[in-house]
């Protein structure tokens, strides 16, 4: 490789390094802490879908969906209650945890660090220009992370329709 060459595709890199990494910026203000986050809206191995409606509309929304599918909701966390509780401001985040043991026990049997992600997860939250996300893993990521048996994968392929499904 030439010198030319090997500075010209570190500067590539480079300008992508800085294109997906996330930036936080931590301001103080009267004690408080406040984070707000850049990040671009899909990152490697994680969808993001805008959404039309407000936070607590998508939080509805999936729910019904999730509910619709005979998925079992395990828990719905509100990031944004959390940090108010202790002084704290951040931006909503609400995180829904949902599945079925009939669709996950035989990929966490086939790969046991699976159980690390599920139930699957899927992220709301409101960016800097209030604008709604809806973020999730995806199958493909967690299937290469965790090397799910290809005929397994349809267990966890239903994420992305179910989101889109509920935003439609």
């Amino acid at each position: 490789m030439t010198p030319n060459l090997a500075i010209a595709e570190g500067r590539f890199l480079m300008n992508l390094l800085l294109r997906t990494v996330m930036e936080f910026h931590l301001v103080s203000r009267n004690e408080n802490l406040s984070v707000s986050m850049v990040m671009p809206p899909n990152s490697s191995g994680i969808a993001s879908l805008e959404s039309p409606y407000s936070v607590d509309v998508t939080v509805a929304k999936l729910k019904t969906a999730i509910n619709g599918k005979g998925l079992t909701l395990f828990a719905h966390i509100d990031h944004g209650a959390g940090a108010r509780q202790v002084g704290l401001q951040m931006q909503e985040a609400h995180v829904l945890i949902f599945g079925t043991a009939k669709a996950g026990t035989p990929l966490m049997l086939a790969s046991p660090l699976l159980a690390l992600d599920l139930p699957l997860k899927v992220l709301i939250w409101e960016d800097a220009d209030k604008k709604v996300w809806v973020s999730y893993n995806t199958p493909e990521f967690l299937a290469e992370r965790h090397k799910i048996p290809p005929e397994l994968i349809k267990n966890i392929a239903g994420v992305g329709p179910l989101v889109k499904a509920a935003l439609a």
